[in-house]
């Protein structure tokens, strides 16, 4: 049902977990994809080879999106070798594993969370507003953390809770344009950004946690990525759209 050949997707963070997932999801769905990365040069390889197999176009480009310079090269050189834009997954992003309290958090611990999840999107975004297609689609992958906090995590609580006020923005920002900008706030996710935590927490106890009884695959996320950015969600901007398990009820 949903149908995005023709449509072309840059996804950062696209060499494994969420972003991977998104990757494989939007080129079933027919898209062209750009996957950017920064270091995993294999996994990223490994992605673009099974889009590949689906039929669609695909290429993996190396960029540090938390700078200007690479967000801008990574946009542009979409832009080239697709010939256009339509469909952004702004994935990037890092959670520091081990809990730290507010008053033993190191400036550079700090920096750093803002640095890859804040002002990456922010870089990423604003190019892609530059080049962005009448009609496109963007999507921002946030937290549960950005809405309710998460103790001794205060970084990244902060830096998620920055990408949800971002989107509402936008969404008013590029509506004129129609171009629709969502975020997906993604709860526990199997994905080995979270094995170490997963390891010390518990995996049982992290199940029992969560109302439907386990927490999400890197494809649960995917799934509602690429519904907000097909033609049935063309009414749909400024959403947080939460995806949890019903662990985190905040409407």
């Amino acid at each position: 049902m949903i149908d995005l050949h023709g449509r072309r997707a840059l996804v950062t963070g696209g060499s494994r977990g969420i972003g991977a997932a998104t990757a494989r999801l939007l080129a079933r769905a027919g898209a062209d994809v750009v996957v950017g990365y920064r270091s995993r040069v294999a996994d990223a390889d490994s992605v673009v080879r099974e889009l590949r197999d689906m039929g669609v176009k695909a290429a993996a480009l190396a960029a540090d999106v938390s700078t200007p310079d690479g967000a801008e090269f990574l946009v542009s050189s979409t832009v080239n070798l697709l010939g256009g834009l339509d469909l952004f997954v702004g994935n990037s992003g890092v959670w520091p594993v081990k809990d730290v309290s507010l008053t033993e958090m190191a400036d550079a611990q700090w920096s750093s969370t803002i640095r890859e999840n804040v002002d990456s999107i922010f870089y990423t975004t604003r190019a892609v507003a530059r080049v962005i297609t009448s009609g496109g689609r963007i999507v921002l992958i946030s937290s549960t953390a950005g809405q309710r906090g998460e103790a001794y995590h205060a970084d990244y609580g902060a830096s998620k809770g920055a990408v949800i006020s971002f989107t509402k923005s936008l969404a008013v920002e590029l509506g004129a344009r129609d171009v629709t900008v969502n975020s997906v706030a993604p709860g526990w996710v199997d994905t080995e950004m979270v094995a170490e935590a997963m390891a010390h927490a518990g995996r049982a106890k992290v199940d029992a946690s969560i109302p439907i009884g386990r927490i999400a695959s890197a494809e649960d996320i995917a799934g509602p990525v690429v519904f907000l950015c097909s033609s049935l969600a063309r009414h749909i901007t400024g959403e947080i759209l939460n995806v949890n398990g019903g662990s985190v009820l905040c409407g």
